[in-house]
């Protein structure tokens, strides 16, 4: 009896019939699940908590206000992407309010996000510099407070 070995071994192909399927499937599902975030906090900002929390309803009608320390522990105001002082607030939301359509306006909210050991005094003037150009809908935000 003889044996014979093969000499020739063929590996088994892979098909690739499927793999564009399987990627366009895990990239959809990171595209659904990714959260986009428009502006970039330049301040830090340890959230205060809550027991009574809304969401808002339309993102394009709400300026994001933040009050936190910088680097070098100084408080500071941030609307957008820039660092801006007090006395300018109200001058910079009214030019936001200027780009949104009349139903817009009516519906612009100034959602204040400050750091819980900002001291009331800062955001005391923040809302008087608003009430001075009638940016009167304001926001707080706050996590919510587990029982």
């Amino acid at each position: 009896m003889k044996i014979r070995r093969r000499r020739h071994h063929s590996v088994p192909t892979l098909k690739m019939a499927s793999m564009p399927d399987l990627i366009f499937t895990v990239l959809f599902f990171f595209m659904i699940v990714t959260h986009m975030r428009t502006e970039t906090p330049k301040v830090r900002i340890e959230v205060p908590q809550g027991t009574e929390l809304t969401k808002p309803t339309s993102k394009r009608t709400i300026t994001n206000l933040y009050i936190g320390k910088d680097n070098h522990g100084q408080t500071r105001i941030q609307i957008g992407e820039h660092i801006v002082p007090m006395e300018k607030v109200g001058s910079i939301v009214t030019a936001i309010r200027s780009r949104l359509n009349d139903e817009e306006q009516q519906l612009h909210t100034i959602n204040i996000r400050a750091d819980r050991n900002t001291p009331m005094g800062v955001i005391t003037d923040i809302k008087q510099e608003l009430r001075k150009v009638g940016a009167l809908n304001i926001r707080y935000s706050a996590t919510e407070e587990k029982i």
